[in-house]
């Protein structure tokens, strides 16, 4: 691949970096030290991690003379927080300084990124294990920084979180937001409602397009689907924080509680019998934001049993994740069954309300009191705002930004993570290649996100993070598909300065990421090498223009039914097409060589795509 390549290609893109003369070469005398028992788990981490490839067996020791030094200040730089680091390379040697732990583990991360791509190999491998001689200081913008998963519509055994957490790590990422119940799956033992993983956790089993499959039948067995026992949260809680990821649990309520009420039918107002939604069109969508479920999915806000039954849940919740935040949910909630339910209407009069969406309000004024009673502090998706919420409830801003700047000037925390902007289950490229979704979100918009609105108070804006929603992502392979290279964009505009985010450049660095991605065994999508194609009518002709994200590369396209190479029509700017049955085919190259998927559309769906993507 013919490009202009600095030795230095790091993501995200630290502070500061001033490349030195030289380079370290690490062999098998190298010695690494930490001067403080603080530093041994980190120096141990780094270790193994330098192990695997390099085959050379270092033992991190205590010391101030290693070859690869790692410094806890004894005087805090105030500069540097409790996540910044320094790294000072020289052919001498690497120190790595920080105030605390954390620090020190994001300086191994970028360390890591120094050494050739071949660090990456799961197996011994042989390479030139050299350091370019550099001055790095490092801190992050933003303090949360997180990548949610879904693991409701698709079940991750413990081992795949592991490894995914593992990754998210790598990128200096701190958080790893685990939505654990929702309508397709309830994940998590609650050793006091054992129905709730017995029934919950299991759906029939089905292959095909989510919102299309079959509705279950009576008695039809439900193969499908698993959840964590507390041991298995413990694991990996443990595993995330010697990684310095903090896991915020999901609880998605009043709505998405299909599979509870699977498990525990009489806490719906109904009390009808329901199963755990294998991926069935169980709701109509009208296009404005408002819907109408066809299946019963929300809790009773008037039935204390409710109330029980969330201060159980959370109960065991709270003594499993340490972190002060547990997610409650509240998007999404069908309010047409607490219209027409008797004890609802009677609660409504009591609380002397009028609109039944009030009712959310009075149900996550209640929940915020069971958590607070357990120490935790409530966090939302942004409908929490329409019922009213209490000052200490933090807001996730999903749709758009609209509701993290209203929740901003209200005095909440945020965490933005727009659907516009992160939501990582949008389909990357074209939707003739992606399998459609719900939306398309390219790597440049996604790069391009400023998670700090005009006119908010930046101290509001805790920071960020990116959703992978699963209902078509049956496994970890594709998860990695999805997030990466977007969830590569995300950790630089959640870690880096705003000033040092610059889009080519940036390509260059997440190419050289594709190849230590390749070596790595993680996948992840080329999408910005496929040709972006948009049309618009002019003059009762149908108008095509042809793009791409990376930059550099060469569109060459047909309508004559032959496929295109780089000796077909060149594209140098807009063209209307003519008229009849034509197909476009449309290929991008790099110096000659094809580089991007061939897509193919008939007129007809160059027709549907006025004025889309």
């Amino acid at each position: 691949m013919a490009r202009a390549q600095s030795p230095i290609q790091l993501i995200p893109q630290p502070v500061s970096v001033q490349p030195q003369t030289g380079v370290f070469t690490l062999t098998k005398s190298t010695t690494i030290n930490y001067d403080q028992a603080d530093g041994k788990a980190v120096a141990d981490m780094l270790s193994q991690q330098l192990n695997v490839p390099t085959g050379f067996g270092f033992v991190a020791k205590p010391g101030k003379a290693g070859k690869i030094q790692l410094n806890l200040n004894t005087t805090s730089n105030a500069q540097l927080g409790s996540e910044g680091y320094t790294l000072d390379a020289s052919p001498k040697g690497v120190t790595i300084t920080a105030n605390r732990p954390a620090g020190l583990f994001y300086g191994i991360q970028t360390l890591t990124q120094l050494l050739p791509k071949e660090i990456g190999s799961q197996a011994t491998t042989t390479a030139t294990w050299t350091v370019p001689a550099v001055k790095i200081t490092d801190y992050p913008r933003f303090g949360w920084r997180g990548i949610m998963l879904d693991v409701s519509r698709h079940f991750f055994p413990k081992d795949d979180v592991k490894q995914y957490i593992d990754q998210l790590a790598k990128l200096k990422f701190n958080t790893f937001h685990w939505h654990l119940t929702d309508d397709n799956g309830w994940r998590i033992e609650i050793k006091s409602l054992p129905k709730l993983t017995e029934v919950g956790a299991w759906r029939v089993a089905r292959t095909g397009h989510y919102g299309d499959l079959a509705e279950p039948k009576p008695g039809e067995p439900t193969p499908y689907g698993g959840f964590y026992t507390q041991n298995d949260i413990r694991e990996i809680v443990a595993y995330a924080q010697a990684r310095n990821v903090t896991i915020v649990p999901e609880v998605d309520v009043p709505g998405h509680s299909m599979a509870a009420l699977a498990a525990y039918p009489e806490l719906s107002c109904t009390k009808a019998i329901v199963s755990v939604n294998p991926g069935t069109a169980f709701s109509e969508w009208y296009g404005n934001g408002t819907f109408k479920m066809k299946v019963e999915n929300t809790l009773n806000p008037s039935d204390e049993k409710v109330y029980e039954f969330l201060d159980k849940v959370f109960t065991e919740i709270a003594a499993l994740f340490p972190n002060p935040y547990i997610h409650v949910g509240g998007d999404e909630c069908y309010k047409g069954y607490w219209a027409q339910d008797p004890g609802c209407q009677a609660l409504m009069k009591k609380l002397n309300i009028r609109h039944v969406e009030d009712l959310q309000g009075y149900f996550m004024g209640r929940v915020e009191k069971i958590l607070t009673a357990k120490g935790k502090k409530l966090l939302g998706w942004d409908e929490i705002l329409e019922g009213g919420i209490s000052p200490t409830a933090t807001v996730m801003s999903w749709r758009g930004i609209k509701g993290g700047i209203e929740a901003a000037k209200e005095g909440h925390n945020v965490v933005m993570t727009p659907s516009t902007f992160a939501y990582l289950d949008y389909m990357q490229g074209d939707p003739t290649i992606d399998a459609p979704i719900y939306a398309n979100l390219r790597t440049q918009k996604t790069y391009s996100y400023e998670p700090v609105p005009d006119g908010v108070e930046a101290k509001y804006i805790l920071g960020g993070q990116g959703n992978l929603w699963t209902e078509q992502i049956p496994n970890l392979r594709y998860a990695e598909y999805m997030t990466y290279p977007r969830g590569w964009a995300l950790s630089e505009v959640f870690w880096s300065p705003k000033e040092v985010k610059n889009w080519p450049n940036f390509v260059r660095r997440m190419e050289t990421h594709f190849e230590r991605a390749d070596i790595a065994q993680v996948n992840y999508s080329k999408a910005i090498y496929d040709a972006i194609v948009r049309t618009t009518m002019k003059d009762g002709k149908l108008h095509m223009e042809l793009a791409s994200e990376a930059p550099g590369l060469d569109i060459y396209y047909s309508i004559d039914d032959t496929m295109p190479d780089q000796f077909s029509t060149k594209y140098s700017q807009p063209v209307d097409l003519p008229e009849g049955p034509i197909t476009l085919r449309v290929v991008t190259y790099r110096a000659g060589k094809p580089i991007g998927h061939l897509i193919t559309l008939s007129r007809d769906a160059l027709q549907k795509r006025i004025g889309r993507f």
